[in-house]
C-alpha cells in the first residue's frame, strides 16, 4: 500500500463516475459508502485525502534521506476496510473490557493496534469515530483531560483489536510510564502483536515535550508508530501546514525512520477517517 505520493489515489477521484459503477456492481460496497462518494470532489478529496493539499511541501526534490512514505490506496480499497469497521451479525464489533495494569489485560489472539497521546488530544473522540458504523459501540468522551483512567480493549470482529490507553501529560496516572512502557515491551514481544502504535497529537498545539515520552519509547524499541494529527476543524487556516511541517522537521531530525506519513483528522467533519481506518484494515493483514 505504501506509494511515492498521494497522487494516485486523488486522480481516482477524477474517474468517479468509474468508480461509482464499479462500486456499484460490488455487493461488499455499502451504501454509506457509495453516498459518501457522491460528494462534489474537492469536498471529497478533503474527506478522503486531506493530506493532498498540503501533499508538495512534504519531500523536497533532492531529499532521499526524509522518513516519510505515503499511503495510496484506492477508493476500493477505502470501501473495502469501511466493511470492516462495519458492525454486522457475523462481523461483532464491541467492547471487550479495561484493565488498570497489563497483567489484568485480555488475552487475545488477534493483533493489535493501539493509541496513545495527551490527555485530551482527542483519543476517545477519534476511536468513536472510527466506530461510527457500529453505533452500538459505547466509547465514552468525556470533556475533562485524563478522563480515561484504564486500557480499553474493543474486539474488530475476527480481525483485529483496538486498544485506548490511558492518557499522558495533564492530569495523566503516575503510573502512565509504567504501564504503557510494559504493554508495548510485552504486546510487541508476544507474538508481535502490536502492529502499529497511533500518536495522537493535538494540531492546535502541535507536539508538545510530553509527546516525547511516548515517542521516545517507540523508537527505543523499535515499534512502528504513526503520528495521527487531530482536531483539524478547529485549526485556523494555513494552521494545519505549519504543524505538518513542523512535525516533518521533527520527525527527519529526532527520529530513526519508523515513521511513514501523517494523518490529519477530524472525529467532528470525519476528514481523514476513511483513510485512517484503511491504513488500520492494511496494517493487520485485513486487505490482502
Amino acid at each position: 500500500m505504501a506509494a511515492p505520493g498521494l497522487r494516485l489515489g486523488a486522480l481516482r477521484l477524477f474517474e468517479m463516475p468509474a468508480v461509482l459503477e464499479r462500486l456499484s456492481r460490488s455487493n461488499s460496497t455499502s451504501q454509506a459508502f457509495a453516498e459518501v462518494l457522491r460528494l462534489p470532489k474537492q469536498q471529497l478529496r478533503k474527506l478522503l485525502y486531506p493530506l493532498q493539499e498540503v501533499e508538495r511541501f512534504l519531500a523536497p526534490h533532492g531529499r532521499q534521506d526524509l522518513h516519510l512514505r505515503t499511503f495510496d490506496p484506492s477508493p476500493e480499497d477505502l470501501a473495502r476496510a469501511d466493511n470492516v469497521f462495519t458492525a454486522t451479525e457475523r462481523n461483532r464489533i464491541d467492547y471487550v473490557s479495561s484493565a488498570v495494569c497489563i497483567d489484568h489485560a485480555p488475552d487475545l489472539p488477534r493483533p493489535e493496534v493501539c493509541f496513545i497521546g495527551r490527555s485530551n488530544a482527542g483519543k476517545s473522540s477519534l476511536i468513536k469515530a472510527l466506530f461510527s458504523l457500529a453505533p452500538e459501540v459505547e466509547v465514552r468522551v468525556s470533556k475533562k483531560p485524563g478522563h480515561t483512567k484504564k486500557m480499553n480493549f474493543f474486539k474488530v470482529g475476527k480481525h483485529f483489536t483496538v486498544v485506548d490507553m490511558k492518557g499522558y501529560g495533564y492530569r495523566a496516572p503516575e503510573d502512565f510510564v509504567d504501564m504503557v512502557e510494559t504493554y508495548l515491551k510485552e504486546r510487541r514481544g508476544r507474538a508481535r502483536n502490536v502492529k502499529r502504535t497511533f500518536l495522537l497529537v493535538d494540531s492546535v498545539v502541535g507536539i508538545q515535550k510530553t509527546d516525547n515520552i511516548a515517542i521516545e519509547m517507540c523508537e527505543e524499541f523499535a515499534l512502528p508508530y504513526v503520528i495521527v494529527l487531530t482536531k483539524i476543524d478547529r485549526s485556523s487556516k494555513g494552521h494545519p501546514l505549519k504543524q505538518v511541517l513542523l512535525i516533518q522537521k521533527f520527525v527527519n531530525t529526532k527520529t530513526q525512520g519508523y515513521f511513514p506519513q501523517l494523518f490529519p483528522v477530524s472525529a467532528v467533519t470525519f476528514s481523514g477517517i476513511h483513510l485512517l481506518r484503511c491504513f488500520i484494515a492494511s496494517v493487520t493483514g485485513n486487505l490482502d
